[in-house]
């Protein structure tokens, strides 16, 4: 079809309206109209003129909100260290470490030498130094973030990966936003890059035990990951060796190699099984062995350890329970007889993963809506597995989250975890198991006098309509509640895939709660919170669950005094915009306003068409419409863009990115058209992203002036952008 003439720039009296153009289509007796289809034509001029105008009106409408962006963006560089490093990270002979720098926006990954083979304490980097020179004695400077970003409107480091010998630097990045990356590696000791070139890798690249290959992975016609391939340094990418190939398209792949450095592991799986390939280094003629074949329900993963003195897998597996069991087996193929149990499947706690070292093992895991730490000492044989001691690390809060990362090297005996709370600042710990000393090397600084004391957080449970009660996660400043009044409350939920949306720190929500806003978390069915049954209650043909579990805590939030309808705004994204969607149709009289950032609101022309990017893969999540009725009318019960209709929505502020990959642009753009079309006296915007992926914009101060854009939206939304700044008490910055 030829491009039509371009969309006539809006005005605040006259938002676009997109021609309809109906498109009709027939599935298992039922006949369906999509007037808006024709957006998805991404290359076509027409489309790009209408998201432009989109643009243009959302600026005009929000034109009175500048002053209060300008302000929001400030508070937040204001309350940011700008010139900052992360605590180092022990790798083999070397610290890493990455550096931020005021006025740049990416920063610099950087390395220093180790002292000697017992050196388990992070350096301490000089508190003032300058920019410009090393923050540490011997600093390497790896990668300059923002000389690779130079010329590019987005820019995106997939990850890197240094070699065995600590010589080559593996390295991706996406200049597009469509998270296509292209791979390099770099000489660290000259500073030159080799000639190897490898694109359209998918993130980044993992090193074989000798230094010699790298392997990656990259796509299919579908942006699903289906093959692994090895690359030998010094050749063509042409000549890549192509080591897996997965064919099912439910199914997805990844690579990787196990902490100890013996064993490479290809994983593949779907949203409900998977399989394992491994190599062992130690025998490599074998070649990548199957561990357990795929059996259908059945999840695993694989994790070398040495237990007792002998080489062992790790199985973290849901054989024996929905909530994960913790089994060992021989380190080669053995089928689920020969797993044996370690740690029981409790129905009362879900285990995630776990994480093997010398002399201990750490399992993650979560039990009423909480994420908790376990060690499990080992060099003893009283259970016959040489785990000697099993317990939690503990902590005080009454809400929290709690989590090991940083911990590369197999023989170290500590643990480094972060831990943060809604009120307390992310926190970088090291728990000497030896000693079992929590020593803290770093709380993220707030500049201007912050204090955490000043605010107070919360567990509140509200009762779905099913009788299931659901948890709400809640910060609030201690001198606006103490007011006794309800306040305006920013409510936020995801619920899909089992991810758990637990609770963390924001120096952007500062602006919100200083001035006298509260911030509260809906664990709402579809996620992963209360464990394997809270996921599977909110998926399939009980996606319904996860949009009452939301409007729920919001009626509940209402009803206990925390706030009002008229100043409550909601807010999700991706599979958690899909719930914004749903619950604008089913529940408009809740909230005052919804934001949905790139948000899955077309899930039905979506999960209709295989061609497109991951829909096979989803099945699992949210049915097969095209082939089972009864998925497709579940969805389409819910869809939000099939269930606009002539009623009074609250107002609404769709955000999305024009290369988003995984949600593309066309979903919320058609919802915002039909809304205009049906809804009664809609106040709708959409804001398009044009040089963005489904992350959003890249670059920290294009991010904080995003988030700043969205805030105002929603305090102007609860009637907090005139009048009081900051909330009484609130220090200056």
């Amino acid at each position: 079809m030829p491009d039509a003439p371009p969309v006539p720039p809006a005005s605040a009296a006259a938002p676009p309206v997109a021609p309809r153009r109906p498109v009709t289509t027939e599935h298992h007796g039922h006949t369906r109209v999509d007037d808006y289809d024709w957006l998805r034509a991404k290359d076509s001029a027409e489309v790009v003129a209408h998201l432009e105008a989109e643009n243009a009106f959302t600026a005009d409408r929000t034109a009175h909100l500048a002053d209060l962006r300008d302000r929001l963006f400030g508070e937040i560089k204001a309350r940011t260290r700008e010139t900052d490093l992360s605590v180092p990270t022990r790798g083999r002979a070397h610290w890493y470490y990455g550096r931020s720098f005021e006025g740049r926006e990416y920063g610099a990954s950087c390395r220093v030498p180790v002292t000697g083979p017992d050196d388990w304490t992070p350096p301490q980097p000089a508190e003032d130094a300058a920019p410009d020179q090393p923050a540490l004695p011997g600093e390497e400077v790896l990668l300059d973030l923002d000389a690779l970003a130079e010329g590019h409107e987005f820019f995106s480091l997939g990850g890197s990966a240094m070699s065995p010998d600590s010589r080559l630097l593996a390295y991706a990045t996406d200049v597009v936003g469509d998270e296509r990356y292209t791979i390099r590696v770099k000489d660290v000791g000259t500073g030159d890059l080799l000639d190897d070139v490898i694109e359209g890798a998918l993130g980044g690249a993992t090193w074989d035990r000798a230094g010699e290959h790298l392997y990656y992975t990259t796509v299919d016609d579908a942006w699903r990951a289906d093959k692994i391939w090895r690359h030998r340094l010094g050749t063509a990418q042409d000549a890549d060796e192509l080591v897996f190939h997965e064919t099912d398209g439910r199914f997805w792949v990844g690579c990787g190699r196990t902490r100890s450095d013996r064993f490479l592991v290809i994983a593949s799986g779907s949203k409900t099984t998977s399989e394992y390939h491994v190599l062992d280094a130690d025998a490599p003629e074998l070649g990548f062995r199957c561990f357990s074949p795929r059996v259908e329900g059945v999840e695993y993963s694989v994790e070398h350890a040495v237990l007792a003195g002998e080489d062992r897998f790790l199985v973290l597996h849901n054989a024996a329970g929905p909530d994960f069991e913790l089994a060992v087996a021989p380190p080669e193929p053995t089928p689920r007889e020969g797993w044996v149990p370690l740690v029981a499947h409790d129905p009362a706690v879900r285990l995630e993963d776990v994480d093997a070292f010398a002399g201990h093992l750490v399992v993650h895991q979560r039990s009423n809506g909480l994420t908790q730490l376990r060690i499990l000492e080992l060099g003893g044989s009283a259970d016959g597995l040489g785990v000697s001691d099993d317990y939690l690390v503990e902590f005080d809060h009454e809400v929290y989250t709690v989590g090991s990362g940083g911990n590369p090297r197999f023989e170290q005996p500590t643990v480094r975890l972060g831990y943060v709370t809604m009120a307390v600042p992310s926190s970088v710990y090291d728990y000497d198991v030896r000693t079992r000393e929590l020593t803290l090397l770093k709380r993220a600084p707030v500049l201007g006098g912050y204090d955490p004391a000043d605010y107070e957080e919360h567990r509140l449970w509200a009762t779905a309509d099913d009788g299931e009660p659901v948890p709400i996660s809640l910060v609030v400043r201690r001198d606006v509640r103490a007011a006794g009044r309800p306040v305006p409350l920013h409510l936020y939920a995801y619920g899909a895939y089992e991810t758990s949306i637990d609770p963390a720190f924001s120096i952007a929500r500062l602006s919100l709660l200083d001035r006298g806003a509260a911030f509260a978390i809906a664990h709402v069915r579809g996620g992963g919170e209360m464990g394997r049954r809270w996921y599977d209650t909110g998926k399939l043909d009980q996606k319904q669950n996860t949009f009452a579990d939301f409007a729920a805590c919001a009626r509940h939030l209402v009803a206990e005094g925390w706030t009002t309808a008229d100043r409550l705004v909601g807010e999700g994204a991706s599979a958690g915009g899909l719930l914004i969607g749903a619950v604008a149709n089913q529940a408009p009289e809740a909230f005052a306003g919804l934001v949905a950032g790139v948000p899955f609101v077309d899930n039905l022309t979506t999960m209709l068409d295989a061609t497109l990017p991951l829909t096979v893969t989803e099945y699992d999540e949210w049915g097969n419409p095209e082939d089972d009725p009864d998925a497709y009318a579940t969805i389409a019960a819910y869809a939000p863009y099939d269930n606009v209709s002539a009623q009074r929505y609250p107002r609404i502020l769709a955000e999305t990115s024009f290369q988003d990959t995984r949600v593309l642009y066309v979903e919320p753009a058609k919802w915002v058209a039909r809304l205009r079309e049906r809804a009664v006296e809609p106040d709708v915007l959409l804001r398009v992203e044009m040089a963005a992926g489904h992350g959003g914009v890249s670059g920290r101060y294009q991010a904080w002036k995003d988030r700043a854009f969205t805030l105002a939206w929603i305090l102007d939304t609860m009637g907090l952008a005139e009048g009081l700044e900051t909330a009484p008490g609130t220090p200056s910055i």
